[in-house]
């Protein structure tokens, strides 16, 4: 009996291609950099020579470029961990205070999605509860790409704002909070066991914009992991069984992260150093009134230009985490 061949696992295959296709990128990269310095160096040695000045402006910002795209390729090297390759889960959870906590959490979700979308990621939502008035109660976005997780990771925690509420007829300063939570999609190949009787599956209309039909039937579902009390839901597809995967999905990211929750708390009580990710202890701090300021509380990175992160350039807030080390 001859072998299987080693393509006829899709799964498998999809993955090497994938890897392939990384690795390719990586090699073009350096290739461009390669290149691109050999341009700058070339016009500025022709400059010198015949003592052109005109052409310094340009070298400058040929070396400015060629700095970005070094320090990007090393930002990259940094993501070495196991699942760091992987596509992220980013849910967000607005905090107490109503409708002016879940303008806060919509404020977050366009961040992420414009973030998501100038890195080239895909965007998918997964799930979407709305305010009672305005804004999001809570949020679930499926960010494909490579090393969307490796990024992303560092934005687990609570945000805060401070501005004065759009929703305050007496113009006074309010302060907000919204959890987000980012989980990688794990394969199938990791071994992750859901026995299908520890699981409630319930099925109801969808509350969200999609037309009629998602609206009529029970498309939605609901699932919950009794174990451990762990509940997901998926509404966004019009297809009861495309929930169901979906759901199924984001269960097994939340058991695998529960997993690794428990090993670390361990080893952090080992170490003594642990502290729960909870209301109050945020990450970052949005502050839109006395001052502009996006303040991140783990690394001390700060910018100044608030409507620039809000419109998802949130990457000096994702290096300065990863060169912190602690996104390991």
């Amino acid at each position: 009996m001859s072998a299987p061949d080693f393509w006829d696992d899709p799964a498998t295959a999809q993955k090497v291609a994938q890897e392939v296709t990384v690795l390719k990128e990586s090699v073009a990269a350096y290739h461009n950099m390669k290149e691109s310095w050999q341009d700058m160096f070339t016009l500025w040695e022709l400059g010198s020579e015949e003592g052109d000045e005109s052409v310094y402006p340009e070298v400058v910002q040929m070396m400015q470029q060629l700095q970005q795209d070094i320090e990007h390729q090393e930002l990259t090297l940094m993501l070495s961990g196991e699942y760091d390759g992987n596509n992220a889960i980013l849910t967000l959870h607005a905090g107490a205070g109503g409708t002016e906590a879940q303008d806060w959490a919509q404020m977050l979700l366009r961040m992420y999605v414009r973030y998501a979308e100038k890195s080239g990621f895909k965007v998918e939502t997964m799930d979407f509860l709305a305010g009672d008035e305005a804004g999001v109660k809570s949020a679930t976005l499926m960010i494909s790409g490579h090393n969307a997780y490796g990024y992303l990771k560092a934005e687990k925690g609570v945000h805060r704002l401070v501005r004065i509420s759009p929703f305050d007829a007496s113009g006074r300063r309010h302060t907000s909070f919204a959890a987000v939570d980012v989980m990688p999609e794990i394969d199938d190949n990791v071994d992750i066991v859901i026995n299908p009787v520890d699981l409630r599956v319930d099925t109801f209309r969808a509350s969200g914009a999609g037309g009629q039909h998602i609206n009529k039937t029970d498309s939605a579902v609901r699932m919950t992991h009794i174990p451990t009390g762990v509940v997901v839901q998926c509404q966004s597809e019009r297809s009861q069984i495309q929930n169901r995967e979906q759901c199924m999905k984001l269960l097994r990211a939340r058991l695998f992260e529960l997993e690794r929750q428990k090993q670390q708390e361990k080893k952090n009580e080992l170490g003594g150093d642990y502290q729960a990710i909870e209301w109050g202890s945020q990450i970052r701090s949005y502050v839109f009134h006395p001052y502009n300021l996006v303040k991140d509380h783990r690394t001390s990175r700060e910018v100044g230009n608030v409507h620039a992160v809000m419109d998802g350039e949130i990457e000096p807030f994702i290096e300065a985490y990863l060169k912190s080390g602690l996104g390991k």
